[in-house]
């Protein structure tokens, strides 16, 4: 009798979980790289790497419907990492509210750049900050969300956080063209025991694109103040890129900017070439100091089957910054990604 109660237990447990559509899937990605990095100090050579690797972004996840107003989803990294975990409630006039974690509304992907991990010049032109933890609202086109603020340590000082980060983007899309809008704002208290100040910061941007029969451009720009604060991401290979985290006071703000091109052409249903740049920059107030990044590639994508598909690119990435005695290094790079969607 007692094991019939369990029994019994169990399916009613999972009759909801039954019930739902869950459709998985998953990303297995491989990194094939030689990757040569010009340090620019003076004695020093070189250093010439061999990446061979499976890359951090592979991943596996799945969306759910578990009817028509209740729904959401999750992915897992390859180290079985959180990536994205979220419910959604669609409401009757198609509106859908959204808690949990996922791409912000300033996520938009321009670039098709495999290297470093998919870098997809994201922190080289692209803005970017991440899979947060969030209350989203999207109507149509149109986003708004109230997500969890960027306020860890400013150098050893303590930081307090009333009011969570709020961003909106608008995103329009037809056959030939899309344009995209997207604004943030944060803010934040630094308590340096002897004194306190605000730390606000915000972020500006949008991108357009078009198609031209066989032939596609994409541009985007974004500007901002303190967007280290804000959260913005920073590519790993941007050696001291110290205005990535760059702790602004009440008499320093950092104002950033960034930009990128993207163009194209598919050849035909195996083979698609893309080019593209990114330039990323800032300026200390009161200060001569800029700091500046670029990014330059050209790859292409050859489809081998449905779901397998290689991007051979090359291409280089530079740093450079006013201040005397700094380095300037150089990222020359040239191989292949692999990939395999399941």
């Amino acid at each position: 009798m007692k094991k019939l109660f369990i029994i019994f237990a169990i399916l009613c447990l999972a009759a909801p979980a039954m019930a739902a559509d869950w459709n998985f899937y998953g990303s297995a990605r491989f990194a094939t790289f030689r990757i040569d990095v010009d340090p620019d100090i003076n004695g020093v050579d070189s250093d010439e790497d061999t990446q061979w690797a499976q890359q951090g972004n592979s991943r596996i996840g799945a969306t759910v419907k578990f009817n028509d107003q209740i729904g959401g989803g999750f992915e897992m990294s390859d180290s079985f990492g959180k990536r994205k975990l979220y419910g959604t409630y669609t409401f009757g006039n198609g509106a859908e509210l959204l808690i949990g974690q996922t791409y912000t509304p300033s996520a938009f992907f321009y670039s098709n750049s495999v290297f470093d991990g998919d870098g997809d010049l994201l922190g080289l032109g692209e803005f970017y900050e991440g899979r947060l933890q969030m209350i989203q609202l999207k109507i149509d086109g149109f986003k708004v969300a109230l997500i969890s603020p960027n306020a860890d340590g400013v150098m050893d000082w303590d930081t307090n956080a009333d009011l969570p980060k709020i961003e909106v983007g608008y995103g329009f899309k037809s056959d030939v063209f899309f344009a995209d809008v997207f604004a943030g704002y944060q803010t934040y208290e630094v308590d340096a025991q002897t004194n306190a100040w605000d730390v606000d910061s915000y972020v500006l941007g949008g991108g357009v694109g078009a198609n031209f029969g066989a032939f596609f451009v994409k541009v985007g720009a974004h500007y901002g103040q303190n967007l280290g604060n804000y959260g913005a991401y920073v590519n790993d290979y941007m050696v001291d890129a110290g205005w990535a985290d760059e702790a602004a006071s009440e008499d320093a703000d950092a104002e950033g900017m960034g930009y990128l091109a993207v163009v194209g052409f598919t050849a035909s249903d195996m083979l698609t070439i893309e080019a593209g740049y990114g330039h990323e920059e800032v300026e200390i107030d009161d200060t001569d100091n800029t700091q500046e990044a670029n990014q330059y590639y050209v790859n292409c994508t050859v489809n081998i089957a449905p779901g397998f598909f290689i991007v051979p690119e090359v291409g280089m990435m530079t740093f450079e910054e006013d201040a005397a005695g700094s380095t300037e290094p150089e990222v020359f790079y040239w191989g292949a990604k692999w990939q395999i969607n399941f």
